[in-house]
């Protein structure tokens, strides 16, 4: 036994065993404008950089074994991924929170929820939300909350698959193959991989395209079987129904796919279906959601500039660390882009495949929408896979038909492997982890809405300065909801400058007939800290300020969160004033970081 062989089968437990050890003493409560980067400590780290030792020495090894690449993956995803589930107390992220909430809403109304307030999105795309209710009802889990707070992990182990069916479809050489896979877990720092709709579609929708590439690359004529494409269609269908932007990337694709006239006998069957899929959908189940935004959807195209990235902007300023952070990810999406266009350049090989095409396609969406700011970091998440492949083939050299034997790399270029792959993780550490400080909830935080779904009675109005709150969306159709940060310039302002007023306005103009309750918590002023949607101390001078007044008075507190009541609803200065116009909910597109 060599002493590669040692080294490739030994480091992939002992890393695992650092990296456990690692979180035995983490803090999660004294993170701060980086999250979990300030609060992991050196030995987690150690366990990462051991572990991508061992993964170049395995892959830069005469004979590449066929388990432990995919053991290293599946360690890699492990520590990455597995660490806010082992660390936190609960679930993840609000709108893994509120997703949970839309399964069991569903559930509990048999179908479509009525009087889904701004989740009416939710009734008009349920597919995702119908399959884990069906899910719930084979198990007899009484929650999708059971499975749902370790979803990203799964997740990306069971992205694997769809990833392994694309690039065999485009080489032999497993040398490339898991240098691409492991590239593209590196590199995947935009975080949409936990408990949502996007996450499930995109599996699917890697899925479809390694089939179809599969198709094209196969010997033989280009013809469909009809039960492989009756399954395609299925997965378009359930793929059409259960999110608004996935099914759109689909079929820019496979546009773009069809380009090349040898495809487009394969190519065509599956775009015809996804385009006709789309437009029924759009005319029959989300025809309301399409109805109101078309004049926004028409605006975004006429005036591609306004589709920029804005989710740094507010009318606070964002956390020091996340002006960095901005910068990190934004360098590393540019160091994957501009890889793979030297790929394209040095590898002519590459430029034969459909590669060019899956990386190309997506790039020009944000020039359409916004998508909530976000448009442009899904473009890069849709291009990973093809730039992963494109990237890998400047890091892993692999003998094609026709070529010389290539000479085993030496010293140099392992190191310098290892320092790229070092370098993509660093990014991703920086993407992933460096919001956590408003990603994660503390046990109070969710007992604090516990109380709150015990006690308020249907028809109530529940206000919040921000929506980064857990589980508050728990039967939603019974009440209503008043997000201040959501509303106009002015009366956010107003909150700004004297609190109080702020908050009694946005009561006044927003709030129907009935009971209203304000909640307050730390993860509200964890996101005001960090995204600068309002200024830091927001969340706390509100406190104050509530405490101090007759109007509202406390029913819950404990050191995270703070329930109040409204006691006297015909004061005055909760009553409208002649002339003032109802503010403007500015709510947020489904879901993501």
């Amino acid at each position: 036994m060599t002493v590669r062989t040692v080294v490739t089968c030994a480091v992939p437990p002992v890393a695992l065993t650092l990296w456990l050890l690692s979180l035995r003493h983490v803090h999660v409560g004294r993170m701060g404008d980086l999250g979990l980067l300030q609060v992991l400590p050196v030995l987690f780290w150690v366990a990462l950089g051991l572990l991508t030792l061992g993964f170049v020495v395995t892959l830069h090894a005469d004979r590449l074994s066929r388990v432990w690449p995919a053991v290293y993956v599946v360690s890699l995803i492990a520590i990455i991924h597995a660490t806010p589930s082992i660390l936190y107390p609960t679930l993840r992220y609000s709108w893994a929170w509120k997703h949970v909430d839309v399964v069991d809403a569903l559930l509990r109304n048999g179908g479509a929820v009525p009087h889904p307030g701004w989740l009416d999105i939710y009734n008009q795309w349920p597919g995702f939300f119908a399959a884990n209710g069906l899910v719930l009802r084979l198990t007899g889990l009484p929650s999708a909350m059971g499975y749902a707070h370790w979803a990203t992990p799964v997740v990306n182990v069971l992205m694997i698959g769809p990833l392994l069916l694309l690039y065999r479809s485009l080489t032999r050489q497993r040398k490339l193959i898991w240098g691409a896979v492991w590239i593209f877990f590196s590199c995947s720092w935009i975080g949409q991989d936990y408990f949502a709709p996007q996450t499930f579609d995109f599996l699917l929708y890697v899925t479809l395209i390694g089939l179809v590439v599969k198709q094209l690359t196969s010997p033989g004529p280009p013809r469909w079987r009809l039960p492989l494409l009756g399954m395609v269609v299925l997965m378009e269908t359930v793929l059409v129904s259960s999110h608004q932007l996935t099914p759109l990337m689909l079929i820019v694709t496979l546009t773009a796919l069809s380009v090349p006239r040898r495809n487009r006998r394969t190519v065509l069957p599956v775009l015809a279906s996804a385009v006709v899929l789309q437009a029924v959908w759009f005319a029959t189940a989300a025809r309301p959601y399409i109805a109101a935004n078309l004049g926004s959807f028409i605006k975004a195209l006429t005036s591609p500039d306004s589709n920029a990235p804005t989710w740094l902007t507010g009318l606070g300023t964002p956390a020091a660390g996340q002006i960095l952070l901005a910068w990190i990810d934004r360098g590393l999406s540019a160091a994957v882009l501009l890889l793979a266009v030297v790929a394209l350049v040095r590898r002519r090989w590459t430029r034969h495949t459909v590669l060019p095409w899956l990386a190309l396609a997506p790039l020009p969406m944000p020039a359409l929408n916004s998508y909530g700011g976000e448009m442009i970091f899904r473009a890069f998440m849709f291009a990973l896979p093809a730039t992963a492949m494109l990237t890998a083939t400047l890091v892993v050299r692999v003998r094609q038909p026709g070529m010389p034997r290539i000479r085993p790399p030496g010293w140099l270029r392992v190191a310098a492997t290892y320092v790229l792959l070092l370098g993509f993780l660093g990014g991703l550490v920086f993407g992933y982890y460096g919001k956590e400080q408003m990603e994660y909830f503390t046990a109070k935080e969710a007992s604090a809405t516990s109380y709150l779904d015990r006690v308020v009675p249907t028809g109530s109005t529940i206000v919040s300065v921000t929506n980064n709150i857990p589980n508050i969306d728990n039967q939603y159709e019974l009440h209503s909801r008043v997000v201040i940060a959501w509303n106009s310039v002015q009366n956010r302002r107003l909150l700004i400058s004297s609190p109080l007023a702020g908050l009694e306005e946005a009561v006044a103009l927003d709030a129907p007939p009935g009971p209203v309750y304000l909640i307050l918590n730390r993860g509200q002023t964890a996101e005001c800290y960090i995204t600068g949607v309002l200024p830091a101390d927001t969340v706390s001078r509100l406190e104050t300020a509530v405490d101090h007044s007759r109007i509202f008075a406390p029913v819950y507190r404990n050191s995270d969160a703070v329930v109040y009541v409204l006691v006297d609803r015909s004061n005055p200065a909760l009553q409208p004033r002649p002339g003032q116009s109802k503010p403007s909910q500015q709510q947020p597109q489904q879901g993501g970081r």
